[in-house]
């Protein structure tokens, strides 16, 4: 059986842009796609109980036949399913379904409803699976394969599990230039311990087929640091390590990670891991 992803789509033209580039990452190694749309039924409130509207069926007829319209569209063969119930229930409906190797959305230009996005879905998915996520922006370049893609870590150590592991075939199919860029700030004058790089470089060597030496960016402001790194090396995607805190305790809005996705206009896939706390003279970037 060829590997799966799950791409989450409301039918817009951003979760569109989203399918088509899921698509193209996968076609080196035959992934297959899934495209959910979570179609959540209209409610009308009464004195009594909040009742299904009558025409919840329609809606999903309409919903599936739509999607199987995007389905066809794609480059590569994708199945297409229309779930009911609420977001997270309908992640853990798909996830035992497809098995899927990774989970792609799309991303809102707009940035009241990107925060609306990335704390009412993104954060819940990311909470309910531990698995990769690929998030795609609405406004950007057109979906290519990736040629130069800039891994961003800091120096606290961490640990990929079996789902972000598996992608390691995935990222060597694309034949790309990885770069490391490694944002360490200074706090009170002292630059961060030496040799913390060494510390955090053997998880990306397991993960990833190669890279150039990474490359050290002293920062006040980390995610203002990884978009200018960005800018700099003229990366197509941005790989980004998110930690067990952002899945289950931070609100993602405050964090690094969210704030790299309000500046960025390549896709970026966030890598779940897990690691101890954070070393006092750190601070986190996930």
């Amino acid at each position: 059986m060829h590997p799966c992803f799950v791409v989450f789509v409301d039918l817009s033209a951003g979760a569109a842009r989203a399918a088509h580039y899921a698509a193209l990452l996968g076609a080196p190694r035959q992934v297959r796609l899934e495209l959910v749309n979570v179609c959540q039924a209209p409610m009308l409130s009464s004195e009594l109980a909040f009742v299904p509207m009558p025409y919840v069926a329609r809606l999903q007829a309409d919903a599936d036949a739509a999607l199987q319209e995007l389905a066809e569209d794609l480059p590569v063969a994708a199945g297409a399913s229309v779930l009911m119930p609420p977001l997270t229930d309908a992640v853990q409906q798909a996830i035992t379904r497809f098995h899927p190797l990774l989970l792609a959305m799309g991303l809102s230009a707009e940035p009241g409803l990107l925060d609306q996005l990335l704390n009412n879905q993104a954060l819940p998915v990311l909470r309910a699976t531990h698995r990769p996520l690929l998030l795609v922006p609405e406004a950007g370049p057109p979906p290519a394969m990736p040629r130069r893609v800039l891994v961003a870590v800091d120096g606290e150590h961490f640990a990929f599990g079996e789902a972000a592991l598996a992608l390691a075939p995935l990222l060597a199919s694309w034949q790309a230039d990885f770069s490391v860029v490694h944002v360490r700030p200074a706090l009170d004058g002292e630059a961060e311990p030496a040799g913390q790089y060494m510390r955090v470089g053997e998880p990306l060597r397991q993960l990833m087929p190669s890279a150039t030496a990474p490359q050290l960016y002293d920062a006040d402001d980390p995610a203002a640091t990884i978009l200018r790194a960005h800018a700099e090396l003229q990366a197509d995607l941005l790989i980004l390590i998110a930690r067990p805190r952002s899945f289950l305790g931070r609100l993602f809005h405050r964090s690094v990670t969210a704030q790299v996705l309000r500046g960025s206009s390549v896709p970026v896939l966030l890598l779940p891991a897990h690691g101890p706390g954070v070393p006092d003279w750190m601070p986190s970037l996930s």
